[in-house]
């Protein structure tokens, strides 16, 4: 045997040793279409951004298998597609090494590297209090996947408590039908949901879930951070945000058909000599939406289109100068590629049906309908019928169990699994969940939200989980049916996390397909 066959061989070896290890399944494939759809805003300038498309495409179930692949690379900026599929935690991501890899340990570290798409397939993948890191890379795609509850300080810490951040020559990023959420705050020790600093540039962020969280996310660490710029935010849904919806500190954006909703403070922040286009959004619910605040070096904005919604405006007065109540434009942005708008009356509707992880990755066709351009795992395909109409079939609650986090006086969670639309469940507050529970596993796919005579419409933000996990199956706004990836589990959570007046729900059907 001759000695470079030797090493080849070693090689194989040890990538297949290091495979079994962590959860990694390669594959000798190459592929260009795992990501489904193709980067939109500013991240299709500077020549594009197309990530692993026409490299390998692997499977990793792990923090170090997601390592592992990058670091199996013959170089650095060889294409690769990860695809990635269950519960990514500390437990399970450790540090990797390798020439054509730079990765750290309680973090998915994307550092001096490029040409690589990470996308959650089967039944989703969710990133569990372990932030995604980009340091010194381009050409990265992130799609259908789920970061929660990322923390710099208490246990355990990542990425400096960002669901996903970006830093230090970052170029060309799309962001795409994720949901980063947090559980509360700084003094909670969380810090941002989306972040970018020290020079990041042709960033899209689209059809994503923002929430629960201080700080939606920021471009610029400082008022002399001004080197960041060019990112899109579209048909993304932030709520239940405190402020940084986002912050921008310099540099251009163009925000576009997002979904505001409970913001406590202020909303997209334009400081610093930044220029944000706004055009067809709508705000509800929400305090300050647009303006500069906390700050005397004022930032610009053209706006348009734009519905504000029981929208509450704060005073003018030293660093906040909010743009309302009639918000008009102070500067012009000219945005270099095509677009199509939606109506801001029809966001709310698209968006909820579209944002976030886990929903087939439907788009918006412009005319305020969603489409669904397909499946993103081949071998996972979407229900092709609409997501919202009503299940048939067997209603597996009946005969089940039921319990949650509270209940109000006269009310039960047996009630939400009777047949009886006459009696309901409600939290002990504004907020709570309900769960259906059965004794061994059961496939369910759909549910069916039905709200107590007189009480429709209070029901605003929700979840539902698989309890089991704690993984995200589906979330949105408004009760419903509601579908996602068929999953297996024994018990299966409705949690409500914003409500306008008392919510009442009378059956929580669900469904196996």
């Amino acid at each position: 045997m001759k000695k470079s066959a030797a090493v080849r061989l070693g090689a194989t070896l040890a990538t297949a040793a290091l495979a079994a290890a962590t959860g990694l399944a390669v594959s000798t494939t190459t592929a260009s279409a795992a990501v489904t759809g193709s980067a939109t805003g500013y991240a299709t300038q500077n020549g594009g951004t197309t990530g692993g498309a026409g490299g390998q495409t692997v499977r990793a179930t792990t923090g170090t298998a997601i390592h592992a692949a990058l670091c199996n690379r013959a170089s650095s900026s060889t294409p690769i597609i990860i695809e990635v599929q269950g519960t990514i935690n500390h437990g399970n991501t450790t540090k990797v090494s390798g020439s054509s890899c730079n990765t750290a340990a309680g973090v998915i570290e994307l550092k001096q590297i490029s040409n690589v798409t990470i996308v959650g397939v089967g039944s989703g993948a969710v990133f569990d209090q372990l932030g995604i890191h980009i340091r010194e890379s381009s050409n990265i795609i992130i799609q259908n996947v789920t970061v929660r509850n990322v923390k710099k300080s208490g246990s355990p810490t990542s990425n400096g408590g960002d669901a996903i951040g970006m830093e230090s020559g970052v170029r060309n990023v799309w962001v795409d039908h994720a949901t980063l959420e947090a559980s509360g705050g700084e003094s909670e020790g969380y810090d941002g949901l989306f972040d970018m600093k020290d020079n990041t540039q042709y960033v899209t962020l689209s059809y994503s879930i923002l929430r629960n969280s201080g700080r939606g996310g920021l471009i610029g660490s400082s008022e002399s951070d001004r080197s960041n710029g060019y990112v899109t935010f579209h048909h993304n849904k932030y709520e239940n945000i405190d402020s940084r919806a986002p912050l921008l500190r310099g540099g251009i954006a163009h925000i576009y058909n997002n979904h505001y909703v409970d913001l406590h403070e202020s909303g997209i922040n334009s400081r610093a000599g930044a220029r944000a286009k706004v055009d067809n959004n709508y705000f509800e619910d929400s305090k300050d939406v647009l303006g500069t605040f906390y700050t005397s070096e004022a930032g610009y904005w053209q706006v348009g289109g734009n519905v504000f919604d029981n929208v509450t405006w704060s005073a003018r007065s030293g660093d906040n100068q909010p743009a309302g109540p009639n918000p008009t434009s102070t500067t012009s942005v000219g945005i270099p590629y095509s677009y199509s708008l939606d109506n801001a009356n029809c966001v709310p509707d698209v968006v909820n049906r579209t944002a976030g992880a886990n929903k087939g990755n439907q788009v918006s066709n412009g005319n305020c309908t969603p489409q669904n351009p397909g499946p993103t795992d081949p071998t996972d395909p979407t229900d092709p019928t609409d997501p919202t109409d009503p299940p048939t079939g067997t209603n597996l609650s009946l005969g089940a169990g039921a319990d949650g986090s509270s209940k109000a006086g006269g009310t039960s969670y047996g009630n939400v699994i009777d047949g009886n639309t006459g009696s309901y469940w409600s939290p002990n507050g504004s907020t709570g969940s309900v769960s259906v529970k059965w004794s061994s596993a059961t496939s369910v796919s759909k549910a069916h939200i039905r709200e107590a005579a007189g009480s429709e419409g209070a029901i605003r933000g929700w979840r539902v989980l698989n309890h089991d996990t704690g993984a995200v199956l589906a979330s949105g706004s408004g009760a419903g049916a509601i579908s996602f990836p068929k999953t297996s589990l024994k018990k299966i959570t409705f949690e409500i996390t914003g409500s306008n007046g008392t919510p009442k729900v009378a059956e929580f059907e669900t469904y196996s397909g």
